[in-house]
């Protein structure tokens, strides 16, 4: 274990990086921080020339790929950066110098067991991405098909681990300080970070979710998942079919092409509906650099490292609450924050309702092709402190991925209307999902269940009362009342007369 005198000396070499790029400011200026952990920024950033505009990610950047991670995830939390913090993290590119691939051979060979030219005709040298976990190479494999191999950078589990172990540390630290650290769970949402990112470290898992998203997506044939090949995938290295196509990032590109660009948003907007809402299963890193446009208008999806998972009852309130906020039924939005406990009940549900129209009324005076998921989650975030309510990290990369989309939606179609778009789909989901017919399916589920139980619950009950045995039945006793004697000279005294009675019986048996 780690001692607590590595895990300050890493955050402090971390603090005077984010100090001389001024990202430690912020915190130190907001009223909501804890007295303790403001002398403590004080003291890592003594000394340091600080810009006059903080530089988020370039400091972010700088520490190394776990915090590269971490600022990806803190760009969707604005309240908890801070909005011109989260902005500009948004800036983070998830992009390193390759490794030279006499650096990355011997894994491949000790990850598959045997020789590359037992699996592969060719292998490119120069990869065509490189990132801060993994970095992707182009390759024929023995059987003549193109795929893409992707390979962890080496030594990268262990650095993650150090990194996540710190923020741990750092985490269970701060939390008990109270207040509006408490409130925002830091412990929760490293621990989520450190699931998400255990993911993404076992390539195996990625592929496994490849595959259950290609599964879930039969019904958007717009939306293409490219086939794992098996064989040639382990923990450390993927593989996948080559996909040949147009970056969405690159708009002149797919003018050029003749492409739909309002299509392609359209599908882009449905897909992920029908993958958080529909099948509560999604792609939550679906950014442009991610997305290809190939020829029918459709559109590829690689690298499924992060995935986001939702029940179907939180898919439920997460659809009520969409619904709501387009259809402007506050009332309703805010009974299912109550619902669904994200508001403590301490608080009063007209009051929210009127705290969630404040959020929404001035976007429906907007022009519709001005209303923003992002600006509305935006507004939602700033109203948790009044109502005390927690983070909730199973919804973390929900709010992020729908920024994201929307962000990608916008670029290929400036006119879009997210509400308009997304309205239909929510709304058929509704309908199937808690209209009359979802209901009695509902209710005929839940009593099969039920009768299937019963005979379980009567072996259970006769375990408990089990029936006579062959022995005859005990006589009655005659009740008799039980006197609480106590301590101290009573029970002494009782003793006492017990005792002599018991002596005297024997002396009469004797005699007799």
């Amino acid at each position: 274990m780690t001692s607590p005198i590595v895990h300050s000396w890493r955050l402090l070499k971390w603090g005077r990086i984010l100090a001389r790029h001024g990202a430690l400011r912020g915190i130190e200026r907001d009223p909501n921080t804890p007295p303790r952990l403001r002398r403590l920024l004080r003291i890592a950033r003594f000394g340091a020339r600080t810009p006059d505009v903080p530089r988020y990610a370039d400091a972010f950047q700088a520490i190394g790929p776990a915090a590269i991670k971490l600022g990806q995830t803190l760009a969707t939390r604005p309240d908890l950066v801070g909005e011109a913090a989260a902005a500009d993290l948004l800036r983070l590119q998830d992009a390193l110098p390759p490794v030279p691939f006499a650096e990355i051979r011997p894994q491949l060979q000790a990850s598959f067991g045997r020789p590359l030219d037992h699996l592969f005709a060719r292998i490119d040298e120069v990869p065509v991405g490189a990132a801060s976990i993994a970095q992707v190479h182009r390759a024929v494999t023995t059987d003549g098909r193109e795929v893409a191999v992707k390979v962890l950078r080496p030594g990268v589990e262990e650095e993650f681990a150090r990194a996540i172990e710190t923020y741990e540390w750092a985490a269970a630290q701060a939390e008990p300080m109270g207040g509006e650290i408490a409130r925002l769970q830091p412990r929760l949402v490293i621990e989520t970070f450190k699931r998400w990112t255990a993911r993404e470290l076992d390539l195996r898992r990625e592929a496994a979710s490849a595959s259950e998203l290609a599964e879930g997506m039969t019904a958007e044939p717009g939306y293409i998942v490219p086939k794992v090949d098996w064989q040639r995938t382990t923990g450390k290295v993927l593989t996948i079919e080559w996909i040949d196509g147009i970056k969405l990032s690159d708009r002149a590109a797919l003018v050029a092409q003749g492409y739909d660009l309002p299509a392609l948003a359209r599908t882009l907007v449905h897909a992920f509906l029908r993958q958080a809402i529909a099948e509560g299963f999604f792609h939550a890193d679906m950014h442009q650099g991610n997305l290809f446009a190939v020829p029918g208008n459709r559109i590829v999806a690689i690298d499924f490292g992060i995935m986001g998972r939702i029940d179907r009852r939180a898919r439920i309130w997460l659809a009520e609450i969409l619904y709501g906020l387009i259809t402007g039924n506050y009332r309703r939005v805010a009974e299912i924050h109550f619902e669904a406990g994200y508001v403590p009940p301490h608080h009063n549900v007209a009051e929210f309702a009127t705290a969630l129209r404040a959020v929404g009324e001035p976007m429906r005076g907007l022009p519709v092709k001005e209303m923003s998921i992002g600006m509305m989650l935006d507004g939602l975030f700033s109203i948790t402190r009044d109502f005390d309510m927690a983070t909730q990290p199973h919804l973390l990369l929900l709010q992020k991925t729908m920024v994201m989309v929307e962000g990608v939606a916008t670029s290929l179609d400036p006119d879009i209307n997210m509400w308009d778009t997304a309205g239909p789909v929510v709304e058929e989901w509704i309908r199937t999902e808690l209209g009359p017919e979802a209901a009695v399916a509902d209710r005929l589920i839940a009593d099969f269940r039920t009768l299937a139980r019963l005979p379980e619950l009567v072996r259970r009950i006769e375990e408990r009362f089990p029936a006579p045995g062959g022995a005859p039945p005990a006589p009655p006793l005659r009740q008799i009342e039980v006197v609480r004697i106590g301590g101290g000279w009573r029970y002494a005294a009782v003793a006492l007369v017990a005792a002599l009675a018991g002596a005297g019986a024997a002396l009469a048996a004797l005699w007799l």
